[in-house]
């Protein structure tokens, strides 16, 4: 993706994905940025990942939406300051890069914690949102009494987490690495997941993951903050979608958001429209054909309901 524009008229016009730069709260954040009809959809991606997490969806819109997705703070080519970090922190990168971009209200998707992101700008800067896609994320359920944070994370996000330490020889290298893993099946690895994995390390001669561990683990001690996510979602005052995967990190996983969890979620947010997509996984959800086809065909048509 490379950065294209037109003038016409005297304005710049975006006529093909292009990357940029724009002012968060006291950062600069790399973004990623799809042409297409109407104001922007606003993405914003996972714990670890990018802008790019969203690529197959807004090449899937067709033109038929823009689509404006920030690197965070802390991943990705967005700055890496020491700190503050947190969801709420997020939440106020991505005010003042729509404000710097002249956005809102607009429709907000976030996957995984980019869905947490998302709840907290709906309740930060409610002129901003005029509706949610929470994809696999935005709620966690209860924490049993006296068990540690740590020990409900599943082992494929420790993991996760642990390899934003190691070096890689090339991006084929580190393509190849995912690849021999469960997280992608054979039929959904493409192109997108390509290009995704190739923006997620930086270096020459090796290669590593572009996220900074620091603003990562800081992260995801707020993830795991239930009161403050409850009330977060009690706040809600937008049309909402939850799009979830039948399979948590691989095929054959427990889910994140099974139906009970889901039940959960509805004392919170009596309206919000469930969509299970079966066969997928917390990653292939958002980058796998089928499910980034369908995902931007829901997007298309959520944009287009009537607002009251």
């Amino acid at each position: 993706m490379t950065p294209a524009k037109s003038s016409q008229n005297g304005s710049l016009v975006v006529t093909r994905p292009a990357r940029g730069r724009v002012s968060g709260d006291g950062v600069e954040l790399a973004f990623g940025y799809w042409p297409g009809g109407g104001a922007p959809i606003v993405a914003l991606h996972g714990l670890t990942a990018s802008h790019l997490n969203f690529i197959g969806i807004a090449e899937r819109l067709k033109g038929r939406r823009a689509v404006f997705a920030p690197d965070l703070r802390g991943r990705g080519d967005s700055d890496k300051p020491p700190g503050p970090y947190g969801i709420a922190q997020h939440a106020r990168d991505v005010a003042a890069a729509m404000r710097a971009m002249g956005l809102g209200p607009t429709i907000v998707v976030g996957h995984s914690m980019g869905a947490f992101v998302a709840t907290a700008l709906a309740q930060q800067e409610p002129q901003l949102v005029s509706g949610l896609v929470l994809i696999d994320g935005g709620y966690v359920t209860n924490i049993p009494a006296g068990v540690a944070p740590d020990q409900v994370l599943s082992p494929a996000l420790i993991e996760r987490i642990a390899q934003l330490q190691r070096t890689y020889p090339s991006r084929q290298a580190y393509r190849e690495f995912w690849r021999s893993q469960p997280h992608f099946p054979r039929e959904e690895w493409n192109r997108w997941v390509e290009d995704f994995l190739d923006y997620e390390v930086g270096g020459d001669s090796a290669v590593q993951p572009k996220a900074s561990e620091a603003a990562v683990r800081a992260d995801l001690g707020e993830v795991l903050k239930r009161d403050v996510i409850i009330e977060r979602l009690r706040s809600i005052r937008v049309p909402t979608l939850l799009l979830r995967a039948e399979n948590g990190f691989t095929l054959g996983q427990l889910p994140l958001f099974p139906d009970a969890v889901v039940a959960e979620l509805r004392a919170y947010v009596p309206e919000i429209e469930d969509h299970k997509f079966t066969d997928t996984t917390h990653y292939t959800i958002v980058l796998g054909e089928r499910a980034a086809t369908r995902i931007a065909d829901l997007l298309s048509e959520f944009v287009g309901r009537p607002r009251s």
